[in-house]
């Protein structure tokens, strides 16, 4: 049986994106921080999936992600990055630690997930799909979160540098780059602004289908993405966001 593993699985778009790759075929490696909200996305997996638990701040973790996705019989097919960190700054206040832990976590663990993950797909012959959920962000420099920013970038060049080098191998890597989809992590943001109930509003006003994405939304995308129906589609991005980057 073919395995995928979705990083940040307990909440937002990888609870969704977990749930919809079980839906399509997958079993799930649904990795996360949190037991409490893990073993909840467990129950909903069922005999399709489990939760793990693991801080990806320790870049350990990719490879015991890897190795537990491989067992009883699977084979690892899919890995999707999305776990992610935000916070809001410009440059001249950009505090170095928070700007360290927000790269480790969004840029740095992908990294070792994605090399752990071609690894496995590799030796193996059979090849597989590495997706990065990048961000709108990663394309357009959204005002006061030069951190962010970068980091979504980067996996964009991610995406594409794994799509060059591991093509031979059989392997596809794709950059799913949500526009700003009402999560967790988003309403945390929102919630930061000076003015929560304005920031939501210019959020959704500056996109042409003047709304805010939904997880679901994107969970399609990332299952379209890992699927056959996509098999010529690598190291480019699949945009989700309204229209806010045709502007």
């Amino acid at each position: 049986m073919r395995s995928a593993i979705v990083t940040g699985a307990t909440s937002g778009i990888g609870r969704a994106a977990a749930l919809a790759l079980a839906d399509d075929g997958w079993w799930v490696l649904a990795a996360g921080r949190d037991p409490g909200r893990g073993e909840e996305v467990a129950s909903l997996l069922g005999e399709r999936g489990e939760f793990a638990a693991g801080d990806l701040e320790d870049l350990a973790t990719a490879d015991r992600l890897v190795e537990r996705a491989a067992v009883d019989g699977r084979r690892l097919g899919l890995v999707v990055n999305n776990a992610a960190v935000h916070f809001l700054g410009t440059l001249d206040q950009l505090p170095d630690d928070a700007f360290e832990r927000l790269m480790l976590v969004n840029v740095n663990a992908a990294v070792a997930l994605a090399r752990a993950g071609v690894r496995a797909m590799s030796a193996d012959g059979e090849g597989g799909v590495i997706i990065n959920v990048s961000s709108e962000a990663g394309l357009y420099a959204i005002p006061n979160q030069i951190a962010y920013n970068v980091s979504k970038a980067a996996l964009i060049m991610l995406t594409r540098s794994i799509a060059v080098d591991h093509a031979a191998s059989g392997i596809r890597a794709v950059s799913i780059c949500p526009g700003t989809t009402l999560t967790p992590l988003v309403e945390r943001a929102i919630a930061s602004a000076d003015d929560p109930a304005a920031h939501e509003t210019k959020l959704a006003s500056s996109r042409p289908m003047r709304r805010l994405g939904r997880s679901e939304e994107i969970a399609d995308a990332i299952v379209f993405a890992a699927g056959d129906k996509a098999s010529f589609i690598t190291g480019t991005e699949l945009i989700v966001d309204g229209g806010f980057t045709a502007v």
